[in-house]
C-alpha cells in the first residue's frame, strides 16, 4: 500500500558491511535517506571477509563479543551455483584471472561484493574497524513515529568512543558468528582439545589425530572430507544414522571416516562415550553444531529477544511491531537464495522509512506472527527453526511488499538442481551436473538479469 503522505528522508544507521548491509546502503541513499554503515572489521565483506587468523578468538566461541566475526574456513566453497546467487541487478559474472568455476571459492564471492560495493559506490558510506557497543532508545517510553536511537561506538584500534542519535537502526549483521553448543555430559571436565567449526580454518593441526566432529550438515560434512585425509581416525557423530546418498558413499570410499550416533558423556581420560555404548579415545573434538542469533550490543529494554534461536516479536522476520519502523533486522532468514532476499528486505524497509509504504497496525503485525508460529508449531517444526525458510512462494509473496521482482524459474530450478544433487553426490556436485543444468544456465546466460549490464559471461 502506498501512502499519501510526502516522503520523507531518515539518517539512519546500518551495523555491518556484509553483503546485507551494503545492500540497505545502496536501498536506503536511493530512497533519499542518509546512511552511515558502521563496520567492525577493516574491509567489507562480514562472513566473506576471511580471517585467517583466530587464536585469539576463545575455541568455543564464548565471549561476549566475538574477536573473529566470519566462520569460512580457508577451503570453503559456495554451496549454491554462482548464477543465483547475484543481487537482482548485478550478476554474479565469471571474470577472466579469477575464479571461475561455476561453485567458486570463498575470496570470489567477497571480490564480487567488492565489485558491488565499488560499481554502486557505496564505500563513502562506511566507516571502517568501528564496533557497535550499544544500541538503544533515546527517551525510552516515548513510543511512536519519532522514536530515536543512540548508537555507541568504538574505533577497534585506538580508545575513541563515538555517541550518535539517529532516526532508525537496521541491524545487518548476519547468523553465522554465534557459535551454537550442544549441552553434553561431562563437555567441562574434558581436558583435551574442543573447538567450534567457527574457528576451523585448515587441517593441518589436526594431522594423525583421533577427531570426532559432532553434527552432520554442511559444515560437518565438509570438514570432515578434508581431515579425514590427514587424521588417523574421524568419528563423524550424527542425530541420524540414516543419512543421504551422497555422505554414504564418501564414508564407504574412507577406511577411517566411521559414522557414530551422537555423544552420552565426555570422560577426563579422553573418552568419549556414544549412545549406542560404544567409546573412543579421541585428540579432538570439532562442534559443527551451527550457530545462535546474537545481538550484544542491542537493548530494546526485553522487546526484542531470542528465545531458543528465535528473534522475536519480528513481522515478517524483519519489523519489531512496536518499534517498528525505526528499528529493523536484514538477513535473519536462512534457507533461501539469500542476496536476492536480503535486497527485496532492504528496499522494503527503506519504502517504509521514506513514507512509501505503509506497515500494518500493531495489533495486525502482532497476529501475523502470532498466526506464523502457530503455523509452525502445528507443521512440527522446531523454534530453533523458525527463521528457516525453504520456501520460493514465501519469497516472491514478501518481495511483493515493495514491488521487487520474483525470483526467476531458472534461479529457483538452478537453486533445487544443486541441492538435490549434493543430496546424491557430496564430493563432486559442485564440478559435474547433468544436462539438465546446461539447459537452465543457457535460459539464465540469456535472461535480463545477465545481459541487463551489457556484460556477457
Amino acid at each position: 500500500m502506498v501512502s499519501e503522505q510526502g516522503q520523507s528522508t531518515k539518517n539512519v544507521c546500518v551495523i555491518g558491511a556484509g553483503p546485507s548491509g551494503l545492500v540497505a546502503a545502496r536501498e536506503l541513499r536511493k530512497e533519499g535517506h542518509t546512511a552511515v554503515v558502521l563496520e567492525q572489521n577493516h574491509d567489507i565483506g562480514g562472513q566473506w571477509l576471511y580471517e585467517p587468523n583466530v587464536e585469539k578468538e576463545d575455541p568455543l566461541g564464548k565471549n561476549k563479543f566475538l574477536d573473529v566475526h566470519s566462520s569460512v574456513y580457508d577451503s570453503l566453497r559456495i554451496v549454491s551455483p554462482r548464477e543465483i546467487m547475484g543481487f537482482t541487478d548485478f550478476p554474479f559474472v565469471s571474470k577472466k584471472n579469477r575464479d571461475t568455476r561455476r561453485f567458486p571459492g570463498h575470496k570470489e564471492l567477497w571480490l564480487y561484493l567488492k565489485d558491488f560495493c565499488e560499481y554502486f559506490g557505496l564505500k563513502e558510506m562506511i566507516r571502517f574497524n568501528t564496533r557497535v557497543e550499544y544500541v538503544g532508545m533515546l527517551d525510552y517510553g516515548v513510543f511512536g513515529k519519532d522514536l530515536k536511537w543512540v548508537v555507541k561506538s568504538k574505533e577497534k584500534k585506538g580508545e575513541k568512543r563515538v555517541e550518535e542519535v539517529f532516526d532508525a537502526v537496521i541491524v545487518a549483521t548476519g547468523h553465522y558468528s554465534q557459535p551454537r553448543l550442544p549441552s553434553i555430559k561431562g563437555m567441562d571436565a574434558w581436558k583435551r582439545k574442543q573447538i567450534h567449526s567457527h574457528v576451523y580454518r585448515v587441517p593441518e593441526p589436526f594431522r594423525n589425530e583421533v577427531v570426532v566432529i559432532v553434527g552432520n550438515s554442511l559444515s560437518g560434512q565438509d570438514i570432515s572430507m578434508e581431515i579425514v585425509k590427514v587424521a588417523k581416525e574421524v568419528y563423524l557423530s550424527a542425530k541420524s544414522l540414516e543419512v543421504t546418498e551422497g555422505l554414504s558413499k564418501v564414508i564407504s570410499k574412507h577406511r577411517n571416516l566411521h559414522l557414530y550416533p551422537q555423544i552420552q558423556s565426555l570422560h577426563e581420560d579422553g573418552r568419549v562415550e556414544f549412545e549406542d555404548g560404544s567409546c573412543v579415545i579421541a585428540d579432538t573434538i570439532i562442534y559443527c553444531t551451527g550457530y545462535s542469533y546474537a545481538f550484544p550490543f542491542l537493548d530494546t529494554k526485553g522487546i526484542v529477544g531470542v528465545d531458543g534461536n528465535r528473534v522475536g516479536p519480528l513481522f515478517e522476520h524483519t519489523f519489531p511491531p512496536s518499534l517498528a519502523p525505526s528499528l529493523s533486522f536484514i538477513g535473519i532468514p536462512r534457507k533461501l537464495i539469500g542476496f536476492p532476499f536480503f535486497e527485496s528486505q532492504a528496499k522494503w524497509i527503506a519504502q517504509v522509512l521514506s513514507g512509501k509504504r505503509k506497515l500494518p497496525s500493531y495489533d495486525d503485525m502482532m497476529l501475523s506472527i502470532k498466526e506464523f508460529y502457530r503455523s509452525r508449531e502445528l507443521a512440527g517444526i522446531p523454534v530453533s527453526d523458525t527463521h528457516d525458510i525453504a520456501n520460493f512462494e514465501y519469497c516472491d509473496k514478501y518481495a511483493d511488499y515493495s514491488e521487487s521482482p520474483h525470483l526467476e524459474e531458472w534461479r529457483k530450478q538452478l537453486c533445487l538442481s544443486a541441492i538435490v544433487n549434493s543430496f546424491t553426490n557430496l564430493e563432486t556436485y559442485r564440478d559435474s551436473w547433468d544436462d539438465g543444468d546446461d539447459e537452465l544456465l543457457q535460459q539464465a546466460l540469456q535472461s535480463p538479469h545477465f545481459t541487463q549490464l551489457g556484460v556477457q559471461p
